[in-house]
């Protein structure tokens, strides 16, 4: 496959799949657990940071201990997953990709979301055909996404005639994206 245009490297969570309420119940039912207040939406966008311990270091005035983190972890994704079914693309998304693919362009999706979770989410909304590559994280959740996307644009090089990492244009949400685009 040949392209004259930028392949586009989309985020997934809070870019593509609008998933926002269900981050911020997780986000407080594992605050729960912990004894820490719930926190507001406008106070989770001031203090998020990846990786995701940072964030809990930022609320609790001290970096979490490896235990702390590890049942924080667990509890968030428990309490995300039962919320995923209410989920949906963001608004606009699927006609977005479609006028690219459709246009020539080429182009993947990078997540920090587990890879074995992803791929089905990406599958059953019927737009997966629009990426040249799924990829989600591999291993354990906490860390940032700049190494995955170095390991994602030298795979997609190998892979796909035309696509270079200097021609490509990382869409995401967070500082975390820009961080992972800018390395």
């Amino acid at each position: 496959m040949r392209t004259r245009t930028a392949h586009i490297v989309w985020d997934w969570n809070g870019t593509l799949f609008h998933d926002i309420d269900a981050v911020m119940s997780a986000t407080n039912a594992a605050f729960a657990e912990i004894g820490l207040e719930p926190i507001t939406l406008e106070r989770y966008r001031e203090l998020y940071r990846v990786p995701i311990p940072r964030f809990y270091e930022r609320l609790l005035g001290r970096r979490p201990t490896e235990a702390e983190w590890e049942h924080m972890d667990v509890v968030f994704h428990r309490h995300y997953r039962a919320h995923l079914a209410r989920c949906a693309l963001a608004e606009g998304a699927e006609s977005l990709l479609a006028s690219w693919q459709g246009a020539g362009g080429t182009q993947s999706i990078l997540s920090m979301h587990g890879h074995d979770d992803l791929v089905p989410l990406v599958r059953g909304f019927g737009i997966e055909p629009r990426f040249v590559r799924v990829e989600g994280r591999r291993g354990p959740s906490g860390g940032s996404k700049r190494e995955h996307m170095g390991r994602h644009l030298a795979e997609l090089e190998r892979e796909l005639e035309g696509i270079r990492a200097g021609r490509t244009v990382v869409i995401g949400d967070a500082l975390d994206d820009a961080e992972a685009a800018r390395g």
